[in-house]
C-alpha cells in the first residue's frame, strides 16, 4: 500500500466523521432558524469543501442545495470582496449568474484555516422568506434578474472577524421579513462556524495530510463505484420528451423539454438540446447552480441510491465527475444574463422525470413511472394590523409513479426536494391562516399497473386576512406516464374559492403571481397522481380489493383496468369471475388499463404539442403501423375529432421501430395532422385518445376504435 494511502479502517472512520460534521451543520442550521421554510421544511444544505471547491461531505438535505455549493464557491472566487480569504471572513452569496442555485437561496461560506494555511471551506445554503423582490416570497412574472431582490456576490458580512454593520442594516431595510432574514443568516453563520471547528479538530486528531489524503481517496472511491455502475448500461443514446405548461405569463404556450442521455463506457452525458428557449419571466434555470445539479441528482438516485445499493458509497465530489451536462446558451436550462431565473424548481423535477423515462429500456429495475414531478411552492403574504408584513412559504407534496417492486408512494415530496411539510398547528399559531382540508385526492385515480401510481395530495388553505398568493406549479396538462404497460396518472390543478361568490370556483393556471384574495378565501392545490408500472392484469387481486376498500380505486375501475370483480357486500373478490374476465381481457387485441371516465375526459382534452409516454416493455414489441395516409377511415376520423375538439386532442400509440423507419412513420402520421415523438427504443405516435393501453393491433385500427369511443363520450 502506498505511503500516502490510509488503511481501510482509518479511512472508514474519517468518512464517518465527515458525514457527522455535515449532518451536525444541518441540524444546527434548522434548529436555530426562525422561518418555517428552514426550521420546519428544512429547505437547506450544508457541507465541507476543499480548496479546489470539491465536495468532501454533505448533509442529507435538499439535493439542489447540496450539489450547488461548489458552484457558489466558483462564483465567489470570481467576485470575492477584496480578492483574498482571511481568517474570520464570512461571505454571503446568492447571485444566479455566479454559481448560485437561485437568488432566495443565500449561501454562507467561511474559510477553514489550519495553522495559518487555508485548507478548505465550511458552507451552507438556505431558502429565505423574502429578499426584497417584486412580490413577497416567490416571484415568477418579472422582467429580469434585478427584480428578484437583493443580489450578493462574494460579499463579506465579516472581514477578519469584524462585523460589517452597514451590510447588516442594509439586509434589515430591504426585506418584508427582516427579522427572519437576519436571524436565519445568523443561524447559517453558526452552522458554518461549527463546520470549521469540527474540520480543524479532525486535522488536529489525525493530521492535516492524513485528512486531505483521506478525502481524495474517498472521492476517488465514489467516482470508481459510479463508473462501474455506468459501465453496466449498454452504450447508446436514450431519449425522452415532455413539456412544461407555460412560463407563468404566456398562457397556453407549451415549453418543450428534450432529454438525451448518452452512455459511452463509464461516462454519462445528459444533453438538453432542443428544450425551450429562455423565457421572459423568472421561469428559467441557472445552469451551474441548478441544471447541472439536477442531472447529478438523477444519476445518483438511480445508480447510488443508499437504500438499494449493496454497498455504502460516500456522498462527495466523486459522484459528479463521470457526468457531463449540455444545455445550449440561451435555453431555459442555461439562460443568458440578465434573464430572471428564480422559479426554477419544477423544470428540474420534470427533467429528472424524463431522464428516468429515457433510461427505462435499459434500467427497468431501477426507474419508476411518471411522477408528479412538480413542486407546488406557494407564497402567502399580507399585512398585519401593526403594519408589518407576514410571509409564509409552503412546500406541498406530490406522488411518485409505480416502482419496479412496489406501488408509487402517496403524498410524498417531489423527486429532488427532500423537504418536510409544515405542521398545521405551527401554521395556525403563527399566521392568519387555517387549513380546511389536507388529505389524498379522491376526484381522480392514480395510474393502473402491476404497481399502481401514487396518489397526490389535496390541500386547502383559508386566509383569515386579505392576502396575496404566488404559486409555482406544473403538470396541469402533461399527464404522468405509465410504463411497461401501466396506465397514466392524473394531472394536477389549483382552485380558488371566493367567500363572496361561493358558487364561482376559479380554475387557476399552474403558475400565477401576486393574486389578491380576501379574508375567508380558500386556495386549494391538487397534486398530480403517478403513472402505473407494469401490466395491471398482473396486479394481485387482493391488492386491488384493498385499494377498493381504502377508496383508492372504484369497483368499476377495478373491473375495467385490473380485470378484478369485487363484491362490496361481502368485501371479497369473486375469484371465478375475475379469472374469467382477465382471460378475456388478455385475449382481446386492446387490453384496457384506462383510468375512470372522469380522467378520460381530462386526458382527451389536452393539447397534443409534446405528448409522449411509454406503453409496452421493450421485450413485448407490438405490430408496426401500416400506412395511415392510405386509410381514408383514419382521415375521416381525424376530421371528426377536429370538428368536435378543435386542436385539443391527442393520441399515443406504441410500436416497435425495428420494422419501420422513424422518418417513414413520422411522415405518414404528420401527413394526417398527427403528432409523433420518440423515447428510448420505442416510438410514440398519434392522433386521438389513449390512457396507457397495451396496443397489440395495427395502429390505424386502434386509433379509429379509440377515437370513436372518445367522440361518443363527448
Amino acid at each position: 500500500m502506498p505511503s500516502d494511502e490510509l488503511d481501510p479502517i482509518t479511512l472508514q472512520v474519517i468518512s464517518g466523521a465527515l458525514d457527522t460534521i455535515a449532518e451536525e451543520m444541518g441540524h444546527i442550521l434548522y434548529r436555530m432558524s426562525f422561518s418555517s421554510i428552514i426550521r420546519e421544511s428544512q429547505d437547506l444544505g450544508a457541507g465541507l469543501f476543499d480548496t479546489d471547491f470539491n465536495t468532501l461531505c454533505e448533509s442529507e438535505s435538499t439535493p439542489l442545495h447540496i450539489g450547488s455549493l461548489p458552484g457558489y464557491l466558483y462564483g465567489i472566487q470570481e467576485t470575492l470582496q477584496g480578492g483574498t480569504w482571511n481568517e474570520g471572513d464570512v461571505v454571503l452569496h446568492n447571485h444566479p449568474y455566479y454559481g448560485a442555485s437561485h437568488s432566495p437561496d443565500l449561501a454562507i461560506v467561511i474559510p477553514c484555516f489550519y495553522k495559518g494555511e487555508l485548507v478548505g471551506f465550511a458552507a451552507n445554503t438556505a431558502h429565505h422568506l423574502d429578499i426584497g423582490a417584486a412580490t413577497p416570497g416567490l416571484i415568477i412574472d418579472i422582467p429580469d434578474v434585478f427584480a428578484e431582490g437583493m443580489l450578493f456576490a462574494g460579499t463579506k458580512l465579516y472581514e477578519k472577524g469584524v462585523r460589517n454593520e452597514a451590510m447588516w442594516e442594509f439586509l434589515g431595510r430591504n426585506s418584508r421579513a427582516a427579522k427572519q432574514l437576519q436571524s436565519d443568516i445568523e443561524a447559517q453563520i453558526a452552522s458554518a462556524k461549527l463546520g470549521v471547528r469540527r474540520f480543524v479538530e479532525l486535522m488536529e486528531r489525525y493530521g492535516k495530510d492524513q485528512i486531505l489524503s483521506a478525502t481524495q481517496q474517498l472521492m476517488d472511491y465514489t467516482e470508481r463505484i459510479l463508473r462501474q455502475k455506468i459501465e453496466t448500461i449498454p452504450d447508446g443514446e436514450y431519449r425522452a420528451e415532455g413539456f412544461l405548461d407555460d412560463d407563468g405569463k404566456n398562457r397556453g404556450v407549451r415549453l418543450p423539454i428534450k432529454v438525451c442521455v448518452r452512455i459511452q463506457g463509464d461516462g454519462i452525458e445528459i444533453d438538453l438540446t432542443g428544450s425551450a428557449d429562455q423565457v421572459e419571466t423568472g421561469f428559467n434555470v441557472p445552469f451551474d447552480g441548478s441544471t447541472k445539479v439536477a442531472c447529478f441528482c438523477a444519476i445518483r438516485s438511480l445508480l447510488l441510491d443508499a437504500h438499494t445499493s449493496e454497498i455504502e458509497v460516500p456522498s462527495n465530489e466523486g459522484s459528479f465527475r463521470p457526468i457531463k451536462v449540455i444545455a445550449p446558451k440561451g435555453s431555459i436550462y442555461n439562460p443568458k444574463f440578465p434573464a430572471a431565473a428564480e422559479a426554477r424548481f419544477t423544470q428540474c423535477n420534470r427533467m429528472i422525470d424524463l431522464i428516468y423515462k429515457a433510461l427505462a429500456p435499459v434500467l427497468p429495475d431501477e426507474i419508476i413511472a411518471g411522477s408528479s414531478a412538480s413542486l407546488s411552492f406557494v407564497s402567502y403574504s399580507g399585512i398585519r394590523p401593526s403594519g408589518d408584513y407576514w410571509v409564509f412559504l409552503e412546500v406541498n407534496e406530490g406522488a411518485y409513479g409505480g416502482r419496479p417492486r412496489s406501488d408509487g408512494p402517496d403524498s410524498i415530496d417531489n423527486l429532488m426536494a427532500n423537504t418536510r411539510n409544515n405542521p398545521l398547528e405551527d401554521l395556525a399559531i403563527h399566521l392568519p391562516m387555517i387549513c380546511d382540508r389536507y388529505e389524498l385526492r379522491d376526484d381522480v385515480l392514480p395510474g393502473a399497473g402491476r404497481y399502481r401510481g401514487g396518489i397526490g395530495v389535496v390541500k386547502s388553505q383559508r386566509v383569515l386576512t386579505d392576502a396575496f398568493i404566488t404559486h409555482e406549479n406544473e403538470r396541469h396538462h402533461d399527464v404522468p406516464w405509465g410504463i411497461f404497460g401501466g396506465g397514466p396518472g392524473a394531472t394536477g390543478k389549483v382552485e380558488i374559492y371566493n367567500v363572496s361568490d361561493p358558487d364561482n370556483i376559479q380554475d387557476m393556471p399552474a403558475k400565477f403571481s401576486g393574486i389578491k384574495i380576501n379574508a375567508g378565501d380558500v386556495h386549494a392545490f391538487y397534486a398530480p397522481c403517478g403513472g402505473g408500472y407494469g401490466d395491471p392484469l398482473e396486479r394481485p387481486a387482493s391488492q386491488v380489493l384493498e385499494d377498493v376498500l381504502d377508496d383508492f380505486c372504484t369497483v368499476e375501475h377495478a373491473r375495467k383496468a385490473y380485470g378484478v370483480v369485487v363484491d362490496l357486500t361481502t368485501e371479497t373478490v369473486d375469484e371465478s369471475a375475475t379469472e374469467s374476465l382477465r382471460a378475456q381481457m388478455r385475449s382481446q387485441p386492446l387490453a384496457t388499463t384506462s383510468a375512470p371516465e372522469r380522467k378520460v375526459q381530462q386526458v382527451a382534452r389536452e393539447t397534443p404539442a409534446q405528448r409522449d409516454r411509454v406503453g409496452a416493455r421493450v421485450s413485448e414489441p407490438v405490430q408496426p403501423a401500416k400506412s395511415l395516409e392510405a386509410d381514408q377511415t383514419v382521415a375521416s376520423t381525424i376530421s371528426q375529432l377536429r370538428g368536435t375538439f378543435g386542436d385539443n386532442w391527442s393520441f399515443d400509440i406504441v410500436y416497435h421501430t425495428s420494422n419501420r423507419s422513424l422518418t417513414e412513420v413520422r411522415g405518414e402520421l404528420r401527413a394526417n395532422g398527427a403528432y409523433a415523438s420518440e423515447t428510448g427504443t420505442h416510438e410514440h405516435a398519434g392522433a386521438g385518445y389513449s390512457a396507457g393501453k397495451r396496443l397489440q393491433t395495427a395502429a390505424e385500427q386502434s386509433f379509429v376504435k379509440c377515437a370513436q369511443k372518445l367522440l361518443q363520450n363527448d
